[in-house]
């Protein structure tokens, strides 16, 4: 019962790896020199986070952030920048490894590029694993130490092409999401495994 939480728990508190990590380099097939977020009328590569302590809401619009991406208009250097916002600042806490793994390499995001590739999401419904419930019933004061929540958010992700190509698959994900009660919850990272 308290498995899923003891698993949260070591991967919260596993030891960082001694390397750092390098930074993605842009690609090189598509270079860019202005930020397309300062210039005005263009939307930003990674929609801005929202002020919110709800551990459910976060979890859903990160998983949107997570989901969408536009080749066409934003590098890969850009639209990692914009998932940067979305982490916790409690360095301790934050797996960004688990999270920029999800992006394409910049390689891939270039040949993604060359074929107008971009992806949306659909949010369905988010909530917190049952096994995570149980063990937060138990122990309720488990979770002051780090006020890390796990949430599982189920949806659709729709990708699209040129040449009017285009599909959709069903996802879901369970991510990691700090909530303080003083301050608005930040991404902790994605879990290897979706807890149901």
């Amino acid at each position: 019962m308290l498995l899923a939480v003891a698993g949260l728990l070591a991967y919260l508190t596993r030891a960082e790896s001694s390397a750092p990590a390098k930074p993605s380099p842009a690609p090189k097939s598509t270079p860019r020199t202005a930020s397309h977020a300062a210039i005005p009328g263009k939307h930003a590569a990674v929609a801005a986070p929202p002020k919110t302590s709800d551990p459910i809401a976060f979890a859903k619009a990160a998983t949107k952030v997570l989901w969408t991406y536009d080749t066409r208009s934003f590098s890969q250097a850009e639209h990692v920048a914009g998932l940067k916002r979305w982490m916790t600042s409690e360095k301790k806490y934050a797996d960004w490894t688990s999270v920029s793994d999800q992006v394409p390499t910049p390689v891939l995001w270039s040949r993604m590029h060359d074929n107008d590739q971009h992806a949306t999401a659909k949010v369905g419904e988010g909530h917190f694993p049952q096994a995570f419930k149980t063990a937060l019933a138990q122990d309720p004061g488990a979770i002051t130490e780090a006020s890390v929540y796990a949430v599982t958010v189920t949806g659709k992700q729709s990708i699209a092409w040129k040449g009017s190509g285009s599909g959709a698959e069903s996802r879901s994900t369970t991510l990691a999401v700090q909530c303080r009660p003083d301050k608005a919850c930040g991404l902790v990272g994605v879990l290897p495994s979706v807890a149901p």
